[in-house]
């Protein structure tokens, strides 16, 4: 008897149910991507917002410190994230660009998701390019400051060489892997939310 009723309740709720014409799936699929593109901006606000407070600290801890190998580092990583403040503002820009209102939804989005499979893929290889080049550089300005001879001469115990090698691969490895989901937190996952309603409007 609980069976039929069971089976009763679930006809009568399927009963009021409304299939959805093209206009309103269309129209619904139109508002979830603006929700999506909404988070994505915040995303890239949130990256610029930062990014511009590191400038402004750095900038003054900079006037704080002596010349030499840290001082250097810190003005090298000042010109990094000052180019980078551009290219958050043009991801801004393209964002503000997207128009789900308009007909060809399925065009728009293709063609915004183009952009920002683009831009994320420029935004991983700087990053795979820059660590190194920041390690480097730090080593570099700190050889310097101390004297090449002196540095060198440090590597000449086992010891230090073998720690320098593990806490280096350590420190890279966690920086990379830091990054990766610091990336998909902010948006890779909506990215593969507005793939996917690009996928049901192909079908």
């Amino acid at each position: 008897m609980e069976e039929l009723d069971d089976l009763k309740s679930i006809w009568k709720q399927q009963a009021g149910f409304e299939v959805k014409n093209e206009g309103e799936l269309l129209q619904m699929m139109g508002k979830s991507s603006n929700t999506i593109i909404s988070k994505l901006k915040r995303s890239v606000w949130f990256e610029l917002i930062f990014t511009v407070a590191c400038i402004l600290v750095l900038g003054m801890y900079t006037t704080t410190i002596p010349h030499g190998a840290l001082m250097w580092t810190i003005l090298s990583l000042l010109v990094l994230l000052i180019s980078y403040t551009l290219y958050y503002v043009k991801k801004i820009m393209l964002l503000n660009q997207y128009d789900s209102s308009t007909d060809n939804l399925k065009a728009n989005l293709r063609h915004l998701l183009d952009r920002l499979d683009a831009y994320m893929k420029f935004y991983k290889r700087s990053y795979a390019i820059l660590y190194p080049v920041f390690f480097v550089l730090g080593l570099l300005f700190g050889a310097l400051e101390s004297g090449f001879d002196r540095f060198i001469h440090k590597f000449e115990n086992p010891l230090y060489t073998a720690s320098f090698i593990i806490l280096s691969i350590i420190f890279m490895v966690g920086v990379y892997t830091i990054t990766n989901w610091y990336l998909k937190k902010l948006y890779g996952n909506h990215i593969e939310k507005l793939r996917t309603i690009l996928d049901d409007l192909k079908d």
